[in-house]
């Protein structure tokens, strides 16, 4: 039975693991990269690699917190949305994509068992007419694969 919350988790997977229509798939941009080219702010006035990874990351778990119930908390603008980095080892970096990419395979588990009935539900903490889970999982989609191009692009600098 092929539902839209299976399309969606598979949107998902392709956008984190690959097989993305656009491209590579975030597993693949950041597949070699190093602590130190993630910590680079090769831009000055731009996130470096490992902050957009942590905030793709703080989305993703909001997402998944709402899945399970968590009301969906003010991120935007907060110290939340852009986490900055403290430990900048070789560990710290794998630590920091190990988490990612395991954020993301739970979401997209928790999406696949979600009910298409349900897309329409409003996600709690939400008050905005149009904000839903079909909204905030499209958008997870979305978010994610936005950042990885810009992570992409700060790769080529």
């Amino acid at each position: 039975m092929n539902t839209e919350c299976l399309r969606i988790a598979d949107q998902l997977r392709r956008a984190f693991e690959g097989q993305a229509w656009h491209g590579p798939a975030l597993r693949e941009i950041l597949a070699n990269v190093t602590a130190e080219q993630a910590g680079a702010h090769p831009l000055a006035s731009a996130h470096s690699i490992w902050e957009i990874t942590l905030h793709i990351d703080v989305y993703a778990q909001a997402a998944l917190g709402v899945v399970q119930g968590v009301p969906m908390p003010k991120i935007y603008g907060t110290d939340q949305d852009w986490p900055s980095v403290a430990d900048k080892s070789p560990g710290a970096w794998k630590a920091t994509t190990d988490k990612l990419f395991h954020t993301a395979e739970q979401l997209s588990r928790a999406i696949e068992g979600f009910s298409d009935e349900r897309l329409k539900d409003m996600v709690p903490g939400r008050s905005a007419p149009h904000y839903d889970f079909y909204y905030l999982f499209h958008g997870i989609v979305q978010h994610s694969l936005y950042h990885g191009g810009q992570i992409a692009m700060l790769k080529k600098i």
